[in-house]
């Protein structure tokens, strides 16, 4: 509840005087429609409406009628470079049908991760403990990772098996000092791409392995009547495992995007996606998945950060994931950016069997436990880009500290 408290801090009075910020002669019947449609996303707390700290933003991205009411100057959506078509999309298709490769335009970076804690977070003389995301080599996607060092010295790196693996930290904390922590690597990023004819799609052989990619996985992958309910509508008859997730990747493309609230508040994230009216890249992965494997077909889930060339000075949170398509294997899926803005095939179906080389992956999995174990409850409890800090007295929460990421791309070895 103190959690959802700090997402759902706004009464009426700021919720409206937040809105008027885009809607000067915001009227009182316009927020009382959108706020009913559920277009400005609010709980009841303890018998008050309180609203989402980020609904009036999402308004404007939920609602074409709010949109048209701001100011032409401030309607300009302003996504992720590569979440639009791009030179880089045809660099990697034509990289791939050169070569015929399904790894290529390699990208090698420099990455410095940070947390910084708040001054008096933690009192004076006390351990402060901190987990920095860290990628794990996976071949063909990131690989030959290079740790150039930790700020302070000795930082303890998870196993590579770790499904959601970070270099784990301590450090002292010092009176009216914030307590900042920092990593530093190098690793080279390749863009993905598998041409698939859905003609020669098998159905999803009998292999163990894949289980548990088949399976519900509560709370946030269950097959809801709801959720069975929508697969039906959208399927159909379609038999093909290919045709299927092509019908569901769509589907769930449709649900617009929004800023969300903390995961660890929601209680099935796969069932907020389908009913909220928004998602952020996360929950539509996680509906997107929960939807495949219903249909029978293999899905999971991969999370990290997007950056950019160093003149665009761009980086992000960013979920996505992976479907098996026999006999191709496991093929990348990113459901948020989803079809690209193109006539040709090929370009407009990029992140359905293909990623762009400008994402480095994090979490191979949700929900896995970190290495050291953590003490007390995780910020996070699905994700972990972030990152996670706590002490002795208990969890840091993010309103206690902050983070940075920052890349530099580099020339390739040879080039």
């Amino acid at each position: 509840m103190r959690r959802m408290r700090l997402d759902f801090s706004l009464d009426e009075a700021q919720a409206k005087a937040a809105v008027r910020r885009s809607i000067p002669d915001l009227r009182e019947a316009e927020f009382k429609a959108w706020d009913d449609a559920g277009l400005i996303e609010h709980l009841d707390i303890d018998g008050q409406r309180r609203w989402f700290n980020r609904a009036p933003n999402n308004l404007f991205l939920l609602s074409e009628e709010a949109s048209q009411r701001r100011p032409a100057d401030k309607r300009i959506s302003r996504p992720g470079p590569y979440e639009r078509l791009g030179p880089h999309h045809a660099e990697v298709i034509a990289a791939s049908d050169r070569s015929g490769r399904n790894s290529v335009s390699p990208r090698r970076i420099r990455v410095t991760q940070s947390i910084t804690v708040k001054a008096d977070a933690v009192p004076a003389g006390e351990t402060v403990r901190a987990w920095i995301p860290y990628p794990r080599a996976i071949p063909g996607q990131q690989e030959n990772i290079r740790w150039l060092g930790s700020v302070p010295d000795g930082a303890q790196v998870a196993p590579e098996d770790t499904l959601q693996r970070t270099a784990y930290l301590e450090r002292t904390a010092v009176a009216g000092t914030p307590t900042e922590f920092s990593v530093n690597y190098e690793v080279t990023i390749s863009a993905r791409r598998f041409v698939i004819d859905p003609d020669k799609v098998l159905p999803t052989p009998s292999d163990p392995a894949l289980a548990p990619f088949l399976a519900q996985r509560a709370p946030h992958v269950v097959f809801t009547p709801a959720l069975r309910a929508f697969s039906r509508k959208v399927v159909g008859n379609e038999t093909n495992p290919y045709r299927v997730a092509r019908k569901l990747f769509d589907a769930v493309d449709q649900i617009p995007w929004g800023g969300a609230r903390e995961y660890s508040t929601i209680s099935n994230i796969s069932d907020y996606a389908l009913h909220a009216g928004h998602a952020d890249c996360g929950q539509q992965t996680l509906l997107l998945v929960a939807l495949l494997r219903l249909n029978g077909i293999p899905a999971r889930w991969q999370s990290g950060m997007v950056y950019s060339d160093d003149a665009v000075g761009y980086n992000n949170l960013h979920d996505w994931g992976a479907v098996y398509l026999a006999p191709y294997g496991w093929v990348p899926m990113d459901v948020t950016t989803g079809r690209l803005d193109s006539p040709e095939p090929a370009l407009r179906d990029f992140y359905l069997g293909g990623l762009d080389a400008y994402r480095i992956a994090f979490n191979d999995d949700y929900a896995q436990p970190l290495v050291p174990a953590k003490q007390h409850a995780r910020s996070e409890t699905v994700d972990l880009q972030r990152g996670e800090v706590e002490w002795k007295g208990g969890n840091l929460y993010f309103n206690q500290w902050q983070y940075d990421f920052q890349t530099q791309v580099l020339p390739l070895e040879g080039q």
